[in-house]
């Protein structure tokens, strides 16, 4: 069964920095697309990193953090990782960490994913 559980959710100010972890189980982050999403309120849900299955050297970024944000994962402890630099109030929102097996390069797609975290809360003030 996949479970993904997110944390590292919190307040920054604008300019600040936050890493968010999803502890995955039950798939192999190394082997299936991952991916962040999130969800401001009253906006859908988008998605800003992704890490495709087909090409495990490429990250995609959506063009408002490209620059700003990295995604990582560690195959040993099977975690994935969001690092947020340079955090502007348009980055709040409920960040979620997904999976699916069978997405390919087109993992910005945040409905594409079957499976996700219950969400971890990031804040950005001016």
């Amino acid at each position: 069964q996949v479970r993904l559980v997110e944390s590292g959710g919190d307040s920054v100010q604008s300019g600040g920095s936050l890493r968010l972890s999803c502890a995955a189980s039950g798939f192999p982050v190394g082997r299936w697309t991952i991916g962040w999403l999130r969800q401001a309120p009253g906006k859908q849900r988008e998605g800003v990193a992704c890490i495709s299955r087909d090409d495990a050297t490429m990250a995609f970024y959506s063009d408002s953090v490209k620059g700003r944000f990295t995604i990582a994962r560690d195959i040993a402890s099977n975690t994935m990782y969001l690092q947020m630099n340079n955090m502007k109030p348009e980055d709040t929102a409920i960040y979620y960490c997904a999976t699916d097996r069978a997405i390919g390069s087109g993992c910005l797609d945040a409905q594409l994913y079957d499976h996700r975290g219950r969400g971890t809360q990031v804040t950005v003030s001016s």
